[in-house]
This record gives structure tokens, sequence and C-alpha cells, in this order.
């Protein structure tokens, strides 16, 4: 506590000051609402309501709104707020953090608040951690709020965008900050406003709001589609990693170079948690990838991955930082020791690791759509949180949200005692330690929980404990499915838990046991669901229902299910037969004096070793936690325990001999808080970061939302025609010499869209008549009679919505590429820094530098693609698409046009495999372990491929050339398992500009597909995507050409077929694009075996370039280019 605060008081004991009094007049309405009848008092809801509409605040009925919500906890839930309960509720009404001790309620706490903001209408958020808690809280609780004439929603994963957008207009909705954030993102991406899911950011109350907003506040979130498949050089990077020697230092000194610390090919700061190439490895590198320059703008790529791999074997630990489960490389959470499933380090860092662990390289994505958590919570109109360890960070909290901190008191007093920590020598002697006072604790019947920092010290810890005792349970993330179970046990007579920092948050550990544990534990035993389901045949029930109806057999929510009320009533009968023995237990449990914490370890954070002390001590209970520490330990060795190191050797105190000293222990709270200090500037550094995206990110989403809303934007599409035109003269016609004005360039430019070959071709007389403005004049007056035939033609509501189409693809499109620019700009920009000149500084000059490009880009996109789109059908009305469809996480069924459910196509042909329990259609019954062996998706993609074949043989006019690739198929991942699905990628490629062969191909593919599946029994989902326009050849230049090579090599020297030969669309896709831009002519230049009498095509294999062609071509078109000068100037 600083000098100040002892003096003043902190800004919670002032803070507490000011709500005390509120939550007396609260608790003095209690006898008023106790005597209304339960109609009376569901009626207050609506009373207050009208009183908001009449003008009065959410200040001015707080208390009756607490009163009511209190007394109506009571007769619901049979719990009533106690009245430091309702301190919390205030502190977080008023926007602030409630910190309040493990136990204290916190979930009933949130009641007061969300039902007082909830009655303005405009909604609350109450963000939970996990889609456990969202569901149980939005059911339990949301029985209270439902009775009180209010309506709950909850956000979970699986939904689709009708069941979403429900949830969002209730008037309170639960859901993890993921879902939230992710809902955010996909609102930013529809197409159509009715396929928004959230109506604002009105409210909300964080539960655990310190891993949120602190822990997880740089975690960016990422919406994703399929990027470049780029796992061969993550492969190729890796072998050549594994190749050099790494060198590890504590810190790197500034003014000392790498090479000079380290004689390693690359050298790993562990203090900083950075890896760098050093000259020799850099030597390496360059002769085994062969380039003469790692560091050139051609080699980034390949530099890139080097980085990112000799940091996954540099800093990235196994079993630390993460885990491999399954094939899988899997994120174990730094703060609390769990799994983050679906989650993946960016970067390219994750495809490293996978290469390093020998498993499956999965694909890059591309970043469609992207922002951290610090920004999404800052766009909220009030925030609050809550939490039982916010001090440490309270700097934060004030600096970057806007949050103070209020310390509720616990409505027992905390009888835990914190004991001195004790540093040994070496970690085996702080190992023996441990072990000798968990058998004490063990003898005297107390519970313990040991805490460990990682998978891999948890694991040496239960090893070494194995010698003396089996009678322990180890819980980390390798084993996270028990973690119910093991917890559930942590708190009986004698009970010895070894943990991660997973037992340090969202834990609740009971002494005696738990009773809703055990009962459910039995129901297992006696197979109960499994005879509900089927009674007939009990081992053949559904795990997966199995295990949902017991998920629901403690559950809060309504419901007339029979199975789930048999099953609540099972429950609630072992519940009370276990109840009275754990309450028992529990009483020795105290006696023995409660559950005692033991923390091998100190974390960088205190927040974090002081959540692991919290788990002892709650709502009263006695309780002991200490910390066994050694100079060995990571936060001692690299913040001077050398020094302390020299004194034990000088004094020669044994390994077995601990220290337990004031000054040691402040040591290390000063090291914790130099690095709290150090992340905290970090995070605020990728804030100052963030807030240029952001803030672009504002001005973008400004402009979708305008078109979302239907709001009439042809105007502002024909200022974006006058800034377009006006922008391009200034270009291209610029200075006072109108005889150096490029009009060639100028034509070029535009043509196609506002210009013809004819125009611009001026003489010197006529540039007195000439001016910049008059071209822009002409130029603009010709588009706006384009855009109003267009409008006569097709109607002003069409032409409004085409309007809308043009924009919204060309701003989503172009702000997916500024996405990915920007975050490239951002990885060299630190360079900068070397140079004098502030990164963040420059970062927003040249961000916002490229944010002028893109606008730039925008505006002649959209008026590009308005000029020259047309309806393939009068008067069909035009559909919005998205440029690109979301994957994994980002991908929500039910988000395309309205209407539209389902997943994304985002392949030519799917077949999915029936239901494992459904009839298998052959008739023939089951086959053993596979039951639906006979109609595997592999056969019937098959049966499709073969069937697409016939299309290219029989059905399609040779003359017109359209055929039908299947390049790639992908289905399953093991050899003995039938696979769900089927996918098949293939390309349609036609010599038809009036796609007429690319229709027919179209319909014909659907018909065979959905056919075979029918046969089948399967589903097929087929979609097309257009990517290259067909080839066109100016016909007049391909005569020109033909007479040229006439001339130059003699008739019948080439075959001119191709060039000329009445098909327009003759020549290579290749050149497709260049060809609508500029007159083209395509030809083959390739030497065929005149002695065999072969001409090989082009795809040949035999096909040969010699020298002899190479000079024949130049000859040609130097030729071709002279004649045609010749005759055309």
């Amino acid at each position: 506590m600083s000098l100040v605060e002892k003096l003043f008081g902190s800004f919670s004991d002032r803070e507490l000051k000011k709500v005390n009094p509120i939550t007396k007049q609260v608790l003095a309405l209690e006898p008023k609402y106790q005597a209304m009848s339960d109609v009376d008092l569901q009626a207050q809801t609506a009373a207050f309501k009208q009183q908001l509409a009449e003008g009065k605040t959410l200040d001015d009925i707080l208390p009756d709104a607490f009163a009511v919500c209190r007394e109506a906890a009571w007769r619901v839930l049979g719990m009533k707020h106690f009245p430091v309960q309702v301190t919390g509720g205030i502190a977080l009404h008023r926007g602030d953090i409630a910190e309040m001790q493990t136990g204290e309620g916190k979930t009933l706490v949130a009641t007061l608040p969300a039902y007082l903001n909830a009655l303005t209408g405009e909604g609350v958020h109450i963000v939970t951690v996990n889609d456990y808690l969202a569901k149980r809280d939005s059911e339990w609780m949301g029985k209270l709020y439902r009775w009180l004439g209010l309506t709950v929603g909850l956000i979970v994963q699986g939904m689709d965008g009708d069941a979403r957008r429900a949830a969002y207009n209730a008037d309170i909705t639960y859901g993890t900050n993921n879902e939230f954030g992710f809902d955010y993102l996909r609102d930013n991406m529809v197409t159509y406003k009715a396929n928004m899911v959230q109506r604002g950011h009105a409210y909300a109350i964080v539960d655990e709001v310190d891993s949120i907003l602190i822990d997880e506040a740089r975690t960016p979130l990422i919406i994703s589609g399929r990027g470049e498949d780029s796992s061969s050089l993550y492969t190729q990077v890796d072998r050549f990693v594994r190749t050099l020697h790494k060198s590890v230092v504590v810190e790197l000194e500034d003014k000392v170079s790498t090479d000079e610390q380290a004689d390693g090919d690359y050298v790993v700061d562990e203090k900083h948690k950075t890896c760098t190439l050093t000259a020799a490895g850099i030597k390496k590198a360059e002769a085994y990838f062969k380039v003469e320059n790692l560091a050139a703008a051609e080699n980034m790529t390949l530099a890139h991955h080097i980085d990112q791999a000799i940091k996954a074997y540099g800093v990235m630990q196994r079993d630390i930082d993460y885990v491999v489960k399954d094939g899988q490389v899997i994120i174990v959470d730094e703060f609390t020791g769990r799994l983050m499933i679906g989650r993946r380090y960016n970067e390219g860092l994750h495809q490293a690791i996978e290469a390093k662990e020998g498993v499956k390289i999965a694909a890059e994505s591309k970043t469609l759509a992207t922002i951290t958590f610090q920004n999404y919570f800052r766009m909220y109109k009030k925030l609050s949180g809550m939490t039982g360890t916010a001090r440490t960070e309270a700097t934060e909290f004030t600096e970057i949200y806007g949050l103070n901190i209020v310390s509720v008191p616990t409505n027992r007093p905390v009888q835990r005692k914190d004991y001195p920590d004790a540093i040994y020598k070496t970690v085996e002697g702080k190992y023996r330690a441990v072990i000798e006072q968990v058998m004490e604790c063990h003898k005297n019947g107390q519970p313990v929980l040991v805490g460990t920092v990682s998978v891999e010290k948890s694991e040496i810890l239960a090893k070494m404990l194995q010698r003396h005792t089996r009678d322990f349970n180890v819980l980390n993330a390798k084993n996270h499915e028990r973690e119910a179970e093991i917890v559930a046990q942590a708190g009986k007579k004698g009970a010895i838990t070894i943990a991660t920092n997973m037992a340090g948050r969202g834990t609740d550990i009971m002494l005696g046991g738990n009773a809703e544990f055990m009962a459910k534990a039995q129901m297992r035993k006696e197979h109960f669901c499994e005879n509900l389901l089927n009674p007939d045949a009990p081992q053949d029930a559904d795990p997966t229902a199995v295990e949902l109806l017991l998920t629901e057999a403690n559950g809060h929510g309504e419901t007339t299910d029979a199975n789930i009320l048999a099953a609540r009533q099972r429950f609630e009968q072992l519940y009370a037969q276990y109840k009275p023995a754990i309450d028992a237990e529990a009483d020795e449990v105290r006696a023995a004096g409660g559950l005692f914490i033991i923390g091998t370890e100190r974390h960088e954070s205190r927040r974090i070793d002081n959540q692991l002390r919290g788990r002892a001590g709650r709502q009263g209970d006695p309780g002991a936690s200490r910390f066994y520490l050694s100079l060995e330990d990571d936060l001692m060795r690299l913040f001077g325990g050398d020094r302390v190191s020299s004194l034990m050797n000088t004094l020669k105190i044994d390994e077995d001999t601990p220290i337990e000293n004031r000054m040691i222990t402040n040591t290390l709270e000063s090291a914790q808080k130099k690095l709290e200090g150090r992340n905290f500037e970090i995070r605020k550094n990728v804030l100052k970061y963030d807030d240029v995206m952001n803030q672009q990110r504002e001005i973008i989403y400004g402009q979708r939302r305008k078109v979302l809303d239907g709001e009439d934007i042809s105007t502002e599409m024909h200022k974006m025609l006058r800034e377009n035109i006006d922008s391009s003269c200034a270009q291209f016609l610029s200075g006072d010499v109108k005889d150096e004005w490029d009009f060639g360039a100028l034509r070029r430019h535009y043509q196609g869209w506002l210009t013809t070959d004819a125009d611009f071709h001026y003489t010197v007389a006529d540039f007195d008549n000439l001016s910049q403005q008059g071209i822009a004049d002409m130029l603009y007056d010709r588009g706006m009679q384009i855009l109003q035939a267009k409008e006569v033609r097709y109607g002003a509501p069409v032409m409004r919505e085409l309007e809308r189409i043009c924009l919204l693809k060309c701003v989503d499109r172009q702000w997916m590429d500024h996405i990915d620019n920007m975050d490239q700009l951002r990885q060299g920009i630190a360079l900068r820094g070397y140079g004098q000149k502030d990164p963040v500084v420059e970062y927003r000059i040249e961000g916002f530098d490229m944010f002028d490009q893109m606008v730039d880009s925008i505006r002649e996109s959209s008026v590009k693609m308005l000029l020259t789109i047309e309806l393939r059908a009068a008067g069909s009305a035009p559909k919005r698409e998205q440029v690109a469809k979301p994957t994994g996480e980002g991908f929500v069924p039910g988000n395309g046009a309205p209407g539209v459910k389902g997943s994304p196509k985002g392949q030519p042909v799917r077949v999915v495999k029936i239901g494992r329990n459904d009839p298998c259609p052959c008739g023939k019954g089951g086959h053993g372990s596979m039951p639906n062996a006979c109609i595997d998706p592999i056969t019937a993609a098959a049966h499709i491929h073969i069937a697409l074949q016939e299309i290219n043989s029989r059905e399609l006019d040779p003359a017109g050339f359209g055929v039908f690739t299947t390049g790639r198929f992908e289905a399953g991942k093991a050899s003995n398992v039938i696979p769900d699905t089927a996918d098949m990628w293939g390309t349609i490629r036609t010599v038809d500009p009036e796609q007429k062969v690319s229709a027919l191909i179209h319909q014909r593919m659907t018909e065979i597909a959905q056919g075979v599946a029918t046969a089948y029994r399967c589903t097929a989902e087929v979609e097309f995507s257009d990517y290259c326009p067909c080839m066109v050849v100016d016909t007049p230049l391909a005569g020109n050409a033909l007479t040229y090579m006439t001339e130059l090599l003699g008739k019948g020297a080439m075959d001119m077929t191709p060039l000329t030969g009445g098909k327009p669309g003759g020549g290579s896709e290749d050149f497709a694009f260049v060809s609508h831009e500029v007159p083209t002519v395509s030809m083959f230049l390739a030497a065929g075996n005149a002695k065999e009498g072969y001409t090989y095509g082009q795809h040949h294999p035999k096909v040969r370039f010699d020298d002899s062609i190479l000079y024949c071509g130049t000859a040609a078109y130097t030729y071709m280019a002279l004649r045609w000068l010749a005759e055309h100037q």
C-alpha cells in the first residue's frame, strides 16, 4: 500500500463509503417487498419500465429494483443476496470491478445489475469463460429473470444465425467472450442486414474479468478463410533447423552483438522468449537453401519460415506451452493450464511446431476479419467485471478500460493462514521438502493441493511421490477429461492432488467431497441413463445422449422431457443420500486444518499465485498455504538468484535447509511486479498498434452499415466516379505542356468501361481547346449517361441494389487484402527504431497512407464494376454474395443470404455419409463394426467422378471445347475408418465467351451428383466459382498476324487454326484477363519431331524448345511488330 493510500484511503475504500448507504437502503426495503404477493412482486418490472419512460434514471430506481430482485431470488431460487453481495452488485452497476473471493457467490451477485440494466430494453451481456458456465448460469439464474418477466438468451458454439439473433434480442444474454467477439466480426461480414445477430453493445458484466481483459487481451479474434498451403516449405525448414546448434543466454545485452554472446547457429533469449539467427546460422541457411542473400526481398518468406522454426525449437516447449494429443498440437493456456482446443498460434508458428512434432501440418489461413478483446470490450457503453484477483492489475484496468476496482468484503472472515515462502538451494531439495509436507498433512487427514507451473513438473513430482504413496491424483492438461472428478475429490479427508494452474481458476474445492459428483458417479455405476434411453438394450445407448442426460440431471432448464425429469428425480434421491456423510467428513477436515495449498514455484504474475491460495479458506473455512521455492526456479534464476546462491554457498547451507527471509520474499515480489509491468507495457503497445486498425475498422464497418441499412448511395457512387476521374486526369494530364499529356495512358486506364480506341487522338491544333477539367467533365458525363441508361433499362430499385452490391463486394475484397498488408507492415516496422524513429508513429503514418490507397482502390473498382455489370436475365433481382467464406470458428450456419441455412459449400462436390445408427440402404442389416460399410462416401464420390467423365466424351460439342477435370480428392484420415465426407475439386475449361458450354456442364454436373447421391442415400453439395474469363482474340489483329507470319515463313509453314479458326476463344487462358483489356492474339511456337512425322501439342511431354525455335519466335514477333507499326503510323 502506498503512502497516499495510507493517508487518504484507496479508491476501493472511498467507493465503499459511497456504496454502503445504498446497500442499507436496499436491505431496508426487504419488509416492503416481502409482504407482496407473487403477482404484485412480478408486476414491479413493468412499473420500473414505466418509471424509466417517465424520465427516472437507473440510479433512481436502483434500491427498489435490487430489493425486488433479492426477494424474487429467495422465492424462485431459495437464495437471498447477502449484504456484501448487494454491495458487489452496486459496484457492478456503477461500472467497476467487484473483487470478490472464491465461494462468495458471484453468479448470484450479477443478477442484481443485470436485472436493473435490462429494464432499459437495450440488452445486457453476461460474459463467462466457457460454454458450460454460460449454459448453467443462463438456466439457473434464468428462472429468476423469467419469473420477473424478462427474457434470457444463451450463445454457445454450434448455433445457427436465427438462434443467435433470438438470443441477442433477449433482455439478458449469456455467452463466452469468444462467441460475443466472433459474432461482432461475423456481423460485419454479412451481406444483408437481416443476417446480423447482435443489436448493440450497451452493458456487459464480465466474469473472471482479469482472465479475459488481461490474460487474453493480446489474443486477436480472427475469422479466417483457406489460404495458401505451404506445408512442404515448413517440412524443409524443419529438416534444416534440426541441423543447427542452439545457444541459450539469460538476457541479451543491447550493446553486445548476438554473435559475441553466443557461439551457436541461433541464440535463444530465455528472459524475453526470443530467437535470432547468428551470422553462422545465416550462412548455413544460405548454403542449405542455395540463396545468395537470406535478407533479400525475394527470400522474405523463407526467412519468416526459418524464424518460426527456430522459435518452435528454442522457445516453445512441449508439455509446457503445448501438448500433442490425437495427432494435433494443442495450446496450453499459460494462466489456466487448460487446453485451448481450436486455438492456433499465428504467423505460422503453429505450423512450425506441427513440423517439429511430426504431425500433419494444417494449411495456413487468410484473415478475413480480426479484432482484439481489448478493442472489442471497449465498445460497450458500460463495462463491469467480477474476479477474486484484480488488485495487482489495477493500473492496467484503469488506463486501458477505465475500470476501477472495489474490493468487496467477504461474508465471513477469512481464516486461511498464509505461511512465508521457504526457499531451497536446489530443485531436488525443494521437492523433498514438498513431499515431506504432503505426507505430514496426509497422515493428519488434511487434504493437500500441490500447484505446479507445467505438465512436465507435475509429472516429475508425481513420480517422486509414488515412492511414498500411490493414493493421489494428478490434474493437468493431459488428463483434463478427469478434471471434474479430481476436483470433486480434492477436498476429501487426506486427499492428495497434484495440479497445474488448471486448479487455480474456476474450480470450487468442497471440504469433505462433492455430493453432486458422487450422485452422478452412482448414476453412472448403475447405468441409470442407459436404461432410460434404451430399456431393451442399455449397452447400445448413444454415449453422447447419455452424457447430455447426465448433464441435465442437475441442470436448471425448464423441461417436460420425461427422461430428464426422471434423471433429476434420481439425482435428488442420491444427493440426499450422500449429503449427510459429506457434511460429517467436512467437519473432520475442518478439524484437521482445512485444505493445505502448496505452491512449488512462483508465477510471473502475482494474480496466479493468489488464485492458487484462494482455493483454500472459502466461505470462512480454515485452510493454509505455503510456497516452496528454489534458487534454480526460472523466476529466481532470471532475477538475481545467483547472488542468493553465492550467499548460501558462503554460509555453507545444504540443499535441504530452507531460507525463510522477508527480504528474499520482497525481492521475489519486486521481480513479479517488474514482469507484470513489462507485460502491461507490451499489452499497451499492442493496443497502440491495434488502435490504428481500429480507427480504420470503424470507418469500413460504418461504410458497410450504410449499405446494409439500405440507404440510397447513388449520390455517393456518383461522387466516387467524379473523384476517380479527377484523380486520374490529374495523374495523366499533369503539367502545362499539353503535348506531354499522356492521353494514351488515360485511354488505356479507362479502356472498356469509359473509353474506346477512338478517344483522345488529338493534333497540336486541338490543344488550344483542351483542358484537364474539360476532359474530366467529358468522361464524367459519359459515365453518368451509362448509369442513367442502365437505370432506365433495369429500373431504379434494381439499380440501387446494384450500387450496394458493387460497393459491398469491393469494400470487403479490398479490406481483407488491407488486413494482410497491415499485418506485414507491422511485422517489420519495429526495425524503424534503429533509425531513431518511433515504430508506432511510423506504423500510424504508413498505415493511413495504405488506408488512403485502399479507399482509392475501392472507389475505382466500385465505379468500374457498376459501369460494366449487367444482369444475366432482365428483370431478375441481383443477389449479394460474400467475398470469402469463413472457416473454423468463424463459420456459423445460416449467415448467408436471407432464408438460407446450412453449411458453406467451399468445394465443387461433397458427399456426406448417412448417420451411424441409420438403417443401411442395402437392406441387409448391419455390417459388424461398420454398419454403413456398403455406402461409404468414397464409393459414391468415385461413381460421381466416373459419371462426370461422360460429359467430356459424349455430351459436349468438340467444336465448343469444354472439359471437366478432377484434380483433387480428399476423404478420411485413417485407413480403417470409413469417413463421413468425401470432397472433390475440379476445373471446367471452355472456349465459350457466351458461357453456353459452361452452363451445360454446370447443369449436368449437378444432375449427376444429385442422382448418384440419391441412389446411395447420401447428400451431395455442388458449388461453382468463377475464376478466369474466357480468352478473347481480336479478329483484325489475328488476320494481320496471319498475313505477317505467311510473309515471313511462307504459306503452310505454320498451323494458324488456333489463331483465327472461327472460334473467338482460341488461345491460352493464361492471357485471358489481358485479352479483355487490350487487343490480343495468341500463338504457340514449338518444334515437333519432323523425322517421325509428329507435331506435338503444347502440353505433350515430348514437346521440345530449342535454340532454333527461340530464334524463330524472336524473329516472328519482331517482324510482326515492325510490320504493324509501319501500317498504323
